[in-house]
């Protein structure tokens, strides 16, 4: 049984421009990786949301991490119905989508012919692969756009994305309230039903792509994801995602999770807990505090790597 805490990203620009969380020689991938993976011991892979990696790039992650050390992976953004822009696919379907492309060289999913769909399946599943071969795959995560709303379509799409991804472990996260206003069982039952683990998440709420902090067990581990609480650009057109989640918790916000990391811990072992805050070093900072937090209320021993996180220099 253990919590796991992470952020979500380590190589974000707003981080490392900052100079506040990598000592000033760390200064190359390689080395960024190696640090942060000697102090947390799980990170969540957010470029592959905005493009999907190469099975070399997977291959140095697992040669640059701890045995112990866990990936967990977002979905390529087409896989969760968002647009992309045309340029960002990978090469060896680039050409073949193409001609499937607004003017300004957007598509989406739905878009592409059944073969080309395939294709990008397969590129995405091949990226991923050198993380599982090694043991070091956590899940792979789906973020669902705020337009994904609960229909036959969607259900009929989750049970596909499992389908396509058999030999690894998904998880998924909403971003519509529809989800939960009147099918939270249904919601909860199905995904429990495909061991599809829920994606539980603390962001600002009152708008229709606020979520509540709900917390079940739906496959095996659980998941948690932490957004911040800024409710000012939560919805708002930001230059760069770091503005959206640019939150610092307090002591208060993140001792309301004590109760639900406890019964997360015990009905599921082990729980993963990311930070997507990611203005500067907050993400680091607001993970150091949770394990203060949950050391103080005596689930310290729970922590994965406690002393490491704990460690890590308060900012002033």
């Amino acid at each position: 049984m253990a919590i796991k805490i992470g952020t979500c990203s380590w190589a974000h620009k707003a981080l490392t421009d900052s100079g506040r969380f990598y000592p000033p020689n760390v200064k190359t991938a390689e080395a960024r990786l190696r640090y942060y993976a000697g102090i947390f011991p799980t990170v969540e892979v957010d470029t592959s949301y905005y493009g999907i990696p190469t099975e070399q790039t997977s291959l140095q992650w697992v040669e640059r991490t701890p045995d112990d050390f866990t990936f967990h992976v977002k979905a390529f953004r087409l896989l969760t119905g968002h647009w992309a822009d045309l340029k960002v696919l990978p090469p060896e379907v680039r050409a073949d989508a193409a001609p499937h492309a607004s003017k300004g060289g957007r598509l989406y999913l739905s878009d592409l012919p059944a073969d080309v769909r395939e294709r990008l399946w397969g590129t995405f599943e091949q990226a991923v692969r050198p993380l599982h071969a090694s043991g070091k795959l956590g899940t792979v995560l789906f973020q669902f756009a705020p337009w994904v709303v609960p229909n036959k379509a969607m259900f009929e799409h989750i049970r596909a994305c499992k389908d396509r991804l058999p030999d690894y472990q998904l998880s998924v996260e909403f971003r519509n309230r529809a989800w939960f206003d009147r099918r939270l069982e249904e919601t909860l039952g199905f995904l429990r039903g495909l061991r599809i683990v829920y994606a539980a998440v603390d962001e600002p709420q009152g708008f229709p792509s606020s979520v509540p902090p709900v917390v079940d067990v739906t496959g095996p581990g659980a998941y948690v994801r932490f957004h911040g609480r800024n409710a000012e650009k939560w919805e708002a057109k930001v230059s760069d995602s770091s503005e959206r989640f640019d939150w610092w918790h307090s002591d208060e916000e993140l001792a309301e999770w004590v109760p639900r990391l406890e019964f997360l811990e015990r009905e599921a072992g082990t729980v993963t807990v990311m930070f997507n805050t990611n203005w500067e070093d907050q993400g680091q900072q607001n993970a150091r505090r949770l394990a203060k937090v949950l050391s103080e209320r005596g689930l310290g021993g729970h922590v994965d790597r406690l002393q490491a996180i704990l460690a890590i220099p308060v900012r002033e």
